[in-house]
């Protein structure tokens, strides 16, 4: 009964659902015009765009670099970012699979993360801290479940269309300052970072995002999740994130250059093309012009 009052009062949660899961058919242009007025409740403006989520939409439609399928690849980008920062930012791989069945639980430690190459949004991600409580048997559901998720039929992100749907499995990381392992965000822009948010309290469910600008001032946007209301201290490697995120952007319009700091370390975490598919309100309002003023549109590569 309480879902059915949440969707009542959010119609357009609703709506946006039902038609991601019917509307798999429309050209990609319509579809995010349709996507775009359910989730943001305006119209898209794809002529001449100037907030970021705009912007987003227009590169998802004509800036189609075909190096973003690699590199939105949780696997196969590894050996390309070894390549420009070195491998001993990148974390270990301990197997590669096709088939949740196929998993070789046996070799893996007790301690390790699983993931899908072709999630988004955290899902099909299971982080083992005890390999003797874990469900083998809900594992493989949920990655199973996992595997059917297809991020370019509901938010038309094109690159993830070629990517190999495997399981992998990397070591597990978690900094023993904070006991958790950080996600910090930075925005890219052309070889430029301009802000970063970071995403605490991922364990416990009540995921905060606190944003910041490039010199690590703490920005008053909220999107999608709360702030954390906390003092987050400045990474210890803040500088060297920022580097390498400079280098892995550059001829980029925009990415998002996500990692982790763990025990004063860098480690790359992936690529993010289009950030929350551009459909996720920010507030105020005034941050999705500022952060879209940071875009500059390339030529047309439809």
């Amino acid at each position: 009964m309480k879902s059915v009052f949440y969707y009542i009062k959010h119609t357009n949660t609703a709506l946006s659902r039902i038609f991601i899961m019917i509307g798999w058919w429309i050209p990609d242009k319509l579809y995010l015009q349709i996507l775009y007025f359910l989730k943001m409740g305006k119209t898209l403006h794809l002529a001449s765009p100037l907030t970021f989520s705009e912007k987003i939409q227009w590169l998802k439609l004509y800036n189609r670099n075909p190096l973003y399928t690699l590199l939105v690849d949780k696997y196969k980008v590894k050996k390309h970012v070894a390549k420009i920062i070195g491998e001993n930012y990148i974390i270990p791989t301990l197997g590669v699979w096709d088939r949740p069945e196929d998993i070789d639980f046996d070799s893996l430690p007790n301690q390790f993360v699983l993931k899908t190459t072709h999630g988004g949004g955290n899902v099909g991600v299971i982080i083992c801290k005890d390999k003797m409580t874990l469900d083998y048997r809900k594992t493989v559901e949920k990655l199973n479940k996992s595997l059917k998720q297809n991020i370019y039929k509901s938010l038309r992100e094109w690159p993830y269309k070629g990517v190999e749907k495997k399981i992998m499995a990397e070591e597990y990381m978690e900094d023993t300052e904070t006991k958790e392992l950080r996600d910090y965000k930075l925005f890219a822009f052309d070889g430029k970072v301009k802000a970063l948010f970071i995403a605490t309290e991922r364990g416990g469910g009540n995921v905060k995002f606190d944003f910041f600008d490039a010199d690590f001032n703490h920005l008053d946007v909220v999107q999608e999740h709360p702030m954390s209301g906390k003092n987050i201290p400045k990474p210890y490697c803040f500088e060297e994130m920022k580097e390498i995120a400079e280098k892995l952007s550059k001829g980029f319009p925009h990415v998002r250059i996500d990692m982790y700091e763990v025990n004063h370390r860098v480690f790359f975490g992936e690529f993010t093309f289009y950030h929350h598919g551009g459909v996720v309100p920010f507030h105020p309002k005034e941050w999705d012009y500022k952060f879209g003023s940071w875009i500059q549109l390339p030529e047309k590569t439809e």
